[in-house]
Formats: structure tokens, sequence, C-alpha cells
């Protein structure tokens, strides 16, 4: 496969991405929005968030669009990546797939506890803790 098409499949999927969180904050994405699809082979994350976008959707995003999956490297380029105070999110897929994601289980498992993640799968807007588990979660995951 040609760069060029290589990477034009993975702007795709950094377009794609930043339509979906679009969705989910109600907040507009392209070039001068406040979510938008980094430029292929600039550093740094892969879609841009700024203010209200990043306090709603508190990630820190790579895309991958390859049909090898290396996805501990990946993971280090995510963390290495990543802003202050937010997770790492990895986000991949291959040819003929859906896409998948990838971030710590401890810090999905506190957005179920917390009720930001419903089992319709849409993200909810910030709400207090249910449980001492978040809690303790929080303070854990935040010190790394």
């Amino acid at each position: 496969m040609k760069t060029s098409s290589a990477k034009a499949k993975g702007r795709k999927l950094q377009q794609w991405v930043a339509s979906q969180i679009s969705k989910v904050t109600g907040i507009p994405w392209g070039k001068d929005e406040l979510i938008a699809s980094r430029e292929m082979g600039q550093t740094g994350v892969d879609i841009r968030l700024i203010g209200e976008a990043l306090e709603k959707f508190p990630f820190s995003v790579e895309c991958k669009r390859c049909e090898k999956l290396s996805i501990q490297s990946w993971i280090k380029q995510a963390k290495e990546n990543k802003l202050p105070n937010t997770d790492w999110l990895l986000i991949f897929r291959r040819s003929n797939e859906k896409a998948m994601i990838v971030m710590e289980a401890e810090r999905f498992f506190m957005m179920i506890d917390r009720g930001d993640l419903c089992t319709d799968g849409k993200m909810k807007r910030k709400r207090e803790p249910k449980s001492n588990y978040h809690k303790f979660l929080d303070e854990v995951g935040r010190k790394k």
C-alpha cells in the first residue's frame, strides 16, 4: 500500500473519531472548532480537544489504522502523548472490521461505577460518585 493511501485511511479514522466525540459531547468538530483531527505527521494526540470539549471528553486520543497490530507500542505512544488531567485512549481499526478501543481497565470500571457510561454506550455528563470504590480508584488512577 502506498504511504499516501495509508495516511488517507488514518486521516479518515481520525475524522470518524472526531465526529463521534462531537456526537457524544454536542460540540461541533472541524478545523477551527473545539474538536479537530490533528494533521497527519504532527506530534501529540491525534484528536485536538480544547476547552469545553476537553472538559466533556477528558481523554488523550491516539488513533491507529493498521493491519498489523502493535498494541503495546501504541499504548506506549498514547501514554507518552497523554495530556495532563486526561486518560489515554487508543482507538484502532483494521480493514473490514469495526473500530476498537483500548484503555486502562480500572478507569473503564470507574466510569461505569460513576454512571459516566450507560449500557447504551452514551457518555453522561458529570455526576457525583456513587461509591467509595470510585473515590479509591480516582486517587490511585490520577497519581500515576
